[in-house]
């Protein structure tokens, strides 16, 4: 009797087992990593770079078509950053809240909208909402596939015209094109609370004489209204920032391996990040480091990682106080001598070398107008007395 026991024991198991692979499997290998990169994370429902580029993607184009722009950042269900985008002429606050709506509505597994819409019906919400970490403006969805949970998606950066336009309506729109229609339709908008209490300060304008001008090729930096919008005709182009990941993407791949990316501009702010299907938290988090880090301080981190091994007294004191990360793999973006972003690269491209990844890309997108990091060559070893 114990062994008939045991043995229906080891096929409850199993088929438990076989539940547990069927529900991982239950979202379309198209839409998640998966094969060897997904047993590298030990996980088959993260979102994949393929679909997050897409949903982005999808996203700018309605948003050019409306002659507006917007930031967008696609997170993985860890909120890992997976994929991100700033289209020209977006500032700061842009760019922030497209990540504050993505994390709103993966922490809630809601719209984010959901939460503003609870603050307009009970404005004293709000207080709990923002110290629970969550952001009530619309402009934040889960990606969902199948029921199950894969990432979350924020748009921020343009004014809303509902129901014609919003940076929700951008989102949903992408996430339909991508997923199909068997994403869920957006939920009511309510209108705006009232100010019980308006002032009649006067509010100044602050316009700019002229447009910033750069004399740098029009394809490398923001330009025109865009540079206008962010008084500054030096910042990196999202063009050619997508042009030089392209490019370090694929030569990550060609060495059997992957990536993860983050380009900056001047400020300090994400013009373009994407990490590679295999990745985790540590190459991610390094990347950005990186470009923190060649920004800061106007040098390839490969300097102060030579630096360090050839004598480190006073470089880790340094390093800690200025909170520079000293991995090679983070390169600042000169173009003509002039610094329009940084670059940096985690993950080891494959065995390739991170800093070598950012400099093909680097290459690819300005050629000979680009400042890379050169080594002394090999001086050949002295030949011993005889």
């Amino acid at each position: 009797m114990s062994v008939r026991l045991i043995a229906w024991g080891l096929v409850v198991s199993g088929a438990t087992a076989l539940g547990g692979v069927v529900l991982a499997q239950n979202v379309p290998s198209e839409f998640v990593v998966s094969g060897k990169a997904a047993e590298q994370i030990q996980d088959f429902t993260t979102i994949n770079l393929a679909t997050a580029e897409r949903i982005a993607e999808a996203c700018e184009k309605l948003a050019a078509a409306e002659g507006v722009a917007i930031s967008i950042m696609v997170l993985d269900n860890d909120g890992n950053h997976v994929y991100m985008d700033r289209m020209d002429g977006q500032g700061y606050l842009n760019i922030v809240t497209a990540e504050m709506k993505a994390r709103t509505a993966l922490m809630g597994r809601e719209p984010s909208k959901n939460r503003m819409n609870r603050v307009i019906q009970d404005p004293t919400q709000e207080f709990q909402l923002i110290q629970l970490g969550f952001f009530p403006n619309s402009g934040g969805l889960p990606v969902a596939v199948n029921k199950q949970l894969i990432g979350a998606v924020g748009v921020g950066g343009s004014a809303p015209r509902v129901p014609v336009w919003s940076d929700e309506i951008c989102a949903h729109k992408a996430l339909t094109a991508v997923i199909g229609p068997s994403v869920p339709p957006l939920v009511q908008d309510l209108p705006p609370r009232q100010n019980p209490n308006p002032g009649n300060a006067p509010v100044p304008r602050f316009v700019p004489a002229a447009p910033p001008k750069s004399t740098l090729p029009a394809d490398f930096v923001v330009n025109a209204k865009a540079a206008t919008n962010v008084f500054d005709s030096s910042q990196i182009s999202l063009a050619a920032a997508k042009k030089v990941a392209r490019v370090c993407r694929d030569w990550a791949a060609s060495k059997g391996g992957s990536m993860s990316l983050y380009i900056i501009d001047t400020a300090g702010e994400f013009v373009h990040v994407e990490r590679m299907d295999g990745q985790v938290f540590n190459n991610i988090r390094t990347a950005m480091l990186k470009a923190q880090t060649a920004l800061r301080t106007r040098q390839p981190t490969s300097i102060r990682a030579a630096q360090l091994r050839n004598d480190p007294s006073g470089l880790p004191r340094s390093t800690a106080y200025y909170d520079f990360f000293t991995n090679p793999g983070g390169v600042p973006i000169v173009v003509d001598g002039q610094m329009i972003g940084a670059i940096g690269v985690g993950g080891g491209a494959g065995g390739g070398g991170d800093e070598n990844c950012a400099i093909e890309g680097l290459k690819a997108a300005f050629g000979e107008h680009v400042t890379l990091p050169v080594y002394p060559a090999a001086t050949a070893p002295r030949e011993s007395a005889r």
